[in-house]
């Protein structure tokens, strides 16, 4: 008779997240897997596969959280220019108050993974053509209500837009603390918006 699965992977999915996320996937060994998951190594391989898989999973999670919720911003939004200026801002406060200096899990994963991980590449490459998607939407019904300036095409400034955000959290990466670097960046943004 089989034994039945004492957990969800969807929680462990997450707490995967949060592991990755602090220490990288190099950094993040089987043994911290099994002790932060709380599962035996037999629980996790048999579930998830290798710690390589584990890891394709949970970037897959994130991406699919953190676009839902972006996503949902815009769609509920009356506003975009403002919603767009809360996104960022909310990037900086998450920037300011992370001590560990985690960045972005998909940013962080790009620049340790992408270039030697097939899957993770196809994984970062899908989130960045997403993104962009859900930026142009976005500037497209900006710019059809007027509150973002049609002077650039809506897709020139969604890639525009989506490269500062992740540069916002690379910088967050190398532990910068100055609000006003931070600042000087999102004002500079918003005045070709």
């Amino acid at each position: 008779m089989a034994r039945t699965k004492e957990f969800k992977e969807d929680q462990v999915l997450d707490k995967a997240i949060e592991i990755f996320w602090h220490k990288g996937y190099n950094g993040t060994s089987a043994q911290d897997l099994v002790m932060h998951l709380g599962l035996s190594r037999s629980s996790l391989y048999d579930t998830f596969g290798d710690k390589q898989k584990l890891f394709a999973q949970s970037l897959r999670r994130y991406q699919k959280n953190a676009q839902d919720q972006i996503i949902e911003l815009f769609d509920k939004s009356e506003n975009i220019k403002e919603t767009l200026h809360d996104i960022f801002k909310q990037a900086v406060v998450e920037s300011l108050d992370d001590r560990i200096t985690k960045g972005c899990f998909m940013v962080n994963s790009s620049i340790e993974l992408a270039m030697h991980d097939e899957e993770i590449a196809k994984i970062v490459k899908s989130n960045s053509q997403k993104m962009e998607e859900v930026f142009t939407n976005a500037v497209q019904k900006g710019q059809d209500l007027d509150q973002i300036s049609k002077s650039n095409e809506a897709k020139v400034l969604a890639r525009f837009i989506f490269n500062n955000y992740s540069g916002i959290r690379v910088l967050a990466r190398t532990g910068e603390r100055d609000k006003q670097v931070y600042d000087d960046i999102i004002k500079a943004l918003f005045s070709v918006l």
